[in-house]
């Protein structure tokens, strides 16, 4: 029946807390209470059935039939001399059974590291006894002193490998249906022990005389046998507790037992060995392991076998728990649809509008800020009246976080701009006031004979062209070319000079041959001045007494300057921080202390140059800077100028008479 549309509305809550809780609460308490217990309860004993039929069969199973024949193999070797044809029927049932073991292994679809973390170094040593069979064979048929002896320890060793792999399984194994592994690897152990004691009865009768080690150890699997036989039956469940219990009770038990006390009143020697003493002793324990077989086989790996993943053993209360479970998923499912399908609409579209915002319109508003163009923030988000639930009341939060952020842009902006333009403004001041002094020391200069006052003139000169330097810097980080620059290509050695020039300290300088090239003149001026922050960077991180090398090749990309120091280094974070904001490019002019890789980031970057700081061979830092091609020109103009020495000439000297005047710029 469909529901009308006001009563469903009516019917629908209005507050984000109602809604999520009318949402979540029956999902919540049938899935979480019925659905995933019981899931995960019967899905975990459907896998564990499945696992252990899949190990019973890959390999408990052959594991126990390879042991069960190597045990009558081992009996057959010790009666080798007595009875050769026995012992090879029975390499050939064991042959079999371990190409059968083999097979298993192969084909195991269980991940043995999984079951047990040492089971697959067991089964890789289960693997290698059953290939290796032919030296506990050779040490049987041996005509040599001690020969069964040996046999019987390496026979033992294989089959107490062969349990190591089964105690490894037994943790996986146990289903409803089959009894507690580790009771039935007892079991096996105990028949095991009894099956050692008819090889050496059996050795001790072919040689008519029992040794006594052979004592001894016909005495230690006797012990080990009733210790851990009779127990372990107790402990078994009371549908595979009658076989064992038949065995017991048997009259062929009864005289297994009577044979081990005659033996063990006998001693060692050959009164052990009678025909008295062993009167009926061969049928009974040959008897008496086949029915310990049988038992131990439908107590573990056959109920293993025989179980059923899906049924009520398995499942049994967890199955109705499913069902009931799927009841509660199916009510949740149509109470979730009915009332959350209006939430979810309003969310995307709360969803749709915020990602709007942030991906598209305020993006784009704030790059129109940071161009220099208004916004009108009435038109970019429109105040929306404070109505509605909750989620109408985000959106309008969301407007209003929005309009916060244009107005805090704008007024950034506007605040930027002004700054912008009295540092244009004060930078192009300062620079017609400099431009005049240098003018004037120029010719003071050249009209002065006194070599002191001389000298002075030259100091007085560096630090007028520092301080045009720096007043360049302020137009360069405000986006304005300087107005000093060149019409013709200048030689690299005045570039370079010119640029030592800048520097305070130009007498630690040292520049080196460098190649006959010149620079296109509209990039002299950028060189000039990205390569005097570089110097002077160095000059002021490096101990007084060290020189500051300034050399420049030509390479196949362009023309490589590296300006070299001595100082104390940077580490790799330091050089790192220093490379990223010589190539970002956002430039963050509220780095006042990082103000000179500013300038020379946007240096670079008007002028294709590539510029990297790294670490020199001397300890100190090495900043390389590669001019590209199309900056470079091959001829050199007439009257180029050279560096004599280490000597340099003042500031002024090095100034082409093709520079530009910016003073009415």
């Amino acid at each position: 029946m469909r529901v009308p549309r006001r009563t469903s509305a009516r019917l629908r809550p209005r507050s984000v807390r109602a809604k999520i809780v009318s949402l979540l609460m029956l999902p919540i308490v049938s899935l979480m209470a019925l659905w995933g217990f019981a899931a995960v309860t019967t899905a975990s004993s459907i896998g564990d059935t499945e696992r252990a039929k899949d190990v019973n069969a890959e390999l408990l199973t052959p594991v126990g039939d390879f042991v069960t024949v190597l045990q009558a193999e081992r009996t057959a070797a010790m009666r080798y001399a007595a009875a050769p044809e026995a012992f090879a029927k029975a390499r050939k049932a064991t042959d079999k059974a371990a190409t059968a073991l083999l097979n298993g292994i192969n084909a195991s679809s269980s991940d043995a590291a999984l079951l047990d973390a040492s089971l697959p170094g067991r089964i890789e040593q289960l693997e290698a006894d059953a290939g290796r069979l032919a030296k506990p064979r050779a040490e049987a048929t041996a005509k040599k002193t001690g020969a069964p002896s040996a046999a019987y320890t390496a026979y033992s060793a294989i089959i107490e490998h062969a349990f190591a792999v089964t105690g490894a399984l037994t943790g996986d194994q146990g289903t409803d249906a089959a009894s507690e592994a580790r009771v039935v690897l007892e079991l096996a152990r105990a028949r095991e022990a009894l099956a050692r004691e008819q090889a050496l009865l059996g050795a001790a009768d072919a040689r008519g005389t029992l040794s006594q080690g052979q004592y001894g150890l016909f005495m230690g699997a006797v012990a080990t046998q009733r210790e851990l036989l009779e127990p372990a039956v107790a402990d078994l469940k009371a549908a595979h507790r009658a076989p064992y219990a038949e065995v017991l009770e048997g009259e062929g038990y009864a005289r297994v037992r009577a044979v081990e006390n005659r033996v063990r009143d006998a001693g060692a020697g050959a009164a052990a060995v009678t025909a008295t003493s062993l009167a009926g002793w061969d049928t009974a324990v040959a008897g008496v392991l086949t029915k310990l077989t049988e038992a131990e086989t439908a107590a573990g790996t056959g109920a293993a076998a025989q179980a059923d993943p899906f049924g009520w053993n398995t499942l049994g209360a967890s199955g109705v728990a499913v069902v009931l479970g799927l009841v509660g998923v199916l009510l949740s499912l149509l109470v979730s649809v009915l009332v959350g399908r209006g939430l979810i609409v309003e969310l995307l579209d709360l969803r749709n509008d915020a990602l709007e915002v942030a991906g598209r319109r305020l993006p784009q508003a704030m790059r129109k800020l940071h161009a220099g163009q208004g916004v009108d923030i009435d038109a970019e988000a429109p105040m929306r009246r404070l109505v509605g639930d909750e989620l109408a009341q985000v959106g309008t939060a969301l407007t209003a976080v929005q309009r916060a952020a244009l107005k805090a842009a704008s007024e950034r902006a506007e605040l930027l701009s002004g700054i912008s333009g009295v540092y244009v403004s004060l930078a192009r001041r300062s620079q017609v006031l400099l431009h005049r002094q240098l003018d004037l020391l120029e010719g003071m200069e050249r009209r002065q004979q006194d070599q002191a006052e001389l000298q002075d003139l030259f100091r007085v000169d560096y630090l007028a062209t520092r301080m045009r330097r720096h007043s360049e810097s302020l137009l360069i980080l405000s986006g304005i070319a300087p107005g000093r620059g060149w019409r013709d290509p200048i030689p690299l050695a005045d570039v370079l000079r010119a640029a030592v020039a800048e520097v305070e300290n130009t007498q630690r300088v040292q520049i080196w041959a460098v190649p006959r090239v010149s620079l296109v003149g509209g990039s002299v001026a950028d060189v000039i001045h990205l390569l005097a922050e570089l110097v002077e960077n160095a000059t002021a991180f490096s101990p007084p007494s060290t020189k500051v090398q300034l050399r420049a090749a030509r390479m196949r990309e362009g023309l490589l300057v590296e300006v070299e120091d001595s100082g104390f280094g940077m580490n790799e974070d330091a050089l790192a921080d220093a490379n990223r904001k010589i190539q970002s490019e956002k430039v963050d002019l509220l780095d006042a202390k990082q103000i000179g890789l500013f300038v020379v980031n946007r240096l670079r970057e008007r002028q294709g140059l590539r510029v990297e700081v790294r670490a020199s061979p001397s300890g100190g830092v090495t900043a390389a800077v590669l001019v590209p091609e199309n900056l470079l020109r091959d001829d050199m103009p007439v009257g180029e100028g050279a560096v004599q020495g280490r000597g340099l000439a003042p500031a002024t000297a090095l100034i082409p008479q093709q520079r530009i005047d910016e003073a009415g710029a």
